[in-house]
């Protein structure tokens, strides 16, 4: 190793020690502005689908009980886009967090608070499938089973925040395979949301922008 290569590899502080590389799961100002500007964006999107996609979800849990959460998937999309475009621990949690923060905040729903349980759960659920491939792999099936988890997250807390005194296996299995199945959508979504930004140039200071640019 040449002189040159050891001041790369260790550059001495003050106190004489190593300056270690920056972790590449440290957030950057950047990292956060950016899951900031999509949190925002995601609740102003649920505002408007709070109100106009209340008679179709009520269509459609008319057809059979507990189908309803079908029309749910846009509620998950925050937290994939997020981890699929900030690539760090907590980028589900805190897109998704912040998304149904906004939406409450300007708009009351008819759930109040717990709107905000509810991102913190699914982004939660987004989080913890990202964490298993150690916020290494991004691809269209971390995307999908990503959007799973905040699914099937959606579904534990919902039957129990919402359902428990009146529910049956019927309405329990319905629920809970709607979810999974619109959790898989909103993961696919996201995933091309991200391809979209890419072609932008929006990404271009994110690894998601280049990896994306590049099938384009």
């Amino acid at each position: 190793m040449t002189a040159t290569d050891k001041t790369a590899t260790a550059r001495p502080s003050a106190e004489g020690g190593a300056v270690a590389a920056a972790s590449p799961f440290r957030w950057r100002v950047v990292d956060i502005v950016t899951a900031s500007v999509l949190g925002v964006a995601l609740g102003l999107v649920f505002i408007l689908w709070n109100t106009a996609g209340t008679p179709l979800r009520d269509a459609v849990g008319a057809l059979a009980p507990g189908l309803s959460a079908l029309m749910a998937g846009v509620w998950l999309i925050p937290a994939v886009l997020g981890a699929l475009v900030i690539r760090k621990p907590g980028a589900a949690l805190y897109t998704e967090t912040i998304a149904a923060i906004v939406s409450v905040l300007i708009v009351p729903n008819e759930w109040g608070w717990w709107t905000i349980e509810a991102g913190l759960v699914q982004g939660l659920g987004a989080e913890i499938v990202i964490a298993l491939f150690l916020y290494r792999r991004f691809n269209v099936t971390v995307a999908v089973l990503a959007g799973i988890g905040a699914g099937v997250a959606m579904a534990v807390n919902d039957l129990v925040v919402w359902y428990a005194t009146a529910l049956t296996a019927e309405f329990a299995v319905i629920y809970t395979v709607s979810s999974i199945v619109t959790g898989a959508a909103a993961g696919v979504i996201a995933w091309l949301l991200v391809r979209a930004l890419a072609k932008t140039g929006a990404l271009s200071r994110f690894a998601a922008g280049r990896q994306h640019s590049e099938l384009v």
